[in-house]
């Protein structure tokens, strides 16, 4: 029989962690998988993926494949020692279905599976997580809400085939949640194969524009318009949040682009606070008539006042 080279087969070293194997099989098996890979050889290459992590996954099968070291080369011809099936190894179960497995696994492995009172499962395949984008706006991250998606989700049909078809998926969307963050929806991804579990569908925030408020991470900002007076002679005004509206004060002498924070009033969770910081925008009305030009002629006679000094003029 041929000997077979399971970690040729997933590409990885003989080092390989856990972890790496099962990334290794799940990339080979979505990718080889005869539903979706129409290649003549698509099928076979797929029963030699998944009867490679039948034996690696199992910590025990996989010591004693490794028993063999690495001197033999994929297709060599092989036999296992006269005394290989009195080493002491039985393994109870499998997560795989063996069946169609190559005579090199059934020499190492058949009869000592043949000895477990074990019921045998189905070969089972997760199906594959999915990621997609939401829009949400700044009052249900603030809030936190419940919402309603129509998406397309792939299904399997009554042959077994992905197709995608309209559902509705009901999502909580968490208090204080910012842009980036993910929002998993257990189930929901790509039907898994065989039985196999489906993934999941996660779901990656960002927000809808906002007439004045802007998210920075947990922050939000707001420009805030204030008059010449108010913001030399101080004042206090109603600012909006997404709290609602509150009284803020602005101190006396603040220049433009001062900004002041209202603490809590940001994107916050129990254990995380967020501030609105709000960004003091000096707006000078226009003097149109001959009194409004005098205001501001009388302010020139009797304030001194330069802006360019730092400038050297």
């Amino acid at each position: 029989m041929e000997y077979k080279d399971y970690y040729q087969i997933l590409g990885i070293e003989r080092d390989a962690s856990a972890d790496a194997i099962k990334q290794a099989y799940r990339k080979l098996a979505r990718k080889y998988h005869p539903d979706v890979n129409k290649e003549k050889d698509a099928e076979e290459r797929f029963k030699d993926i998944g009867e490679a992590y039948e034996v690696l996954k199992d910590p025990e099968k996989r010591s004693a494949y490794d028993r063999f070291g690495a001197n033999w080369q994929s297709g060599e011809q092989f036999r296992p020692p006269p005394d290989w099936n009195m080493g002491g190894y039985e393994f109870h179960g499998s997560s795989g279905d063996t069946q169609g497995f190559s005579d090199f696994f059934e020499a190492l492995f058949g009869q000592a599976r043949g000895r477990s009172s074990r019921p045998r499962q189905e070969f089972r395949m997760q199906g594959e997580d999915q990621q997609a984008a939401i829009s949400i706006s700044l009052e249900d991250a603030f809030h936190g809400a419940k919402q309603t998606l129509n998406l397309n989700r792939p299904t399997l049909d009554e042959q077994g085939r992905v197709t995608m078809r309209p559902q509705q998926l009901n999502m909580v969307i968490p208090k204080g949640i910012i842009a980036g963050q993910r929002i998993r929806l257990e189930g929901q991804g790509m039907p898994g194969h065989g039985g196999g579990a489906p993934g999941d569908l996660y779901l990656e925030i960002s927000f809808a524009p906002h007439p004045f408020f802007k998210a920075e991470k947990r922050d939000i900002h707001l420009q805030l318009p204030v008059t010449p007076w108010e913001a030399a002679l101080g004042a206090t005004l109603t600012v909006p949040t997404l709290d609602g509206k509150v009284q803020l004060k602005i101190p006396a002498n603040s220049q433009n682009g001062r900004k002041l924070r209202l603490k809590g009033k940001g994107l916050s969770t129990s254990k995380t606070q967020g501030d609105q910081i709000v960004t003091l925008q000096v707006v000078l009305p226009e003097a149109q008539t001959e009194a409004q030009q005098g205001v501001y002629k009388s302010m020139a006679e009797k304030m001194a006042f330069n802006p360019r000094t730092d400038l050297g003029v």
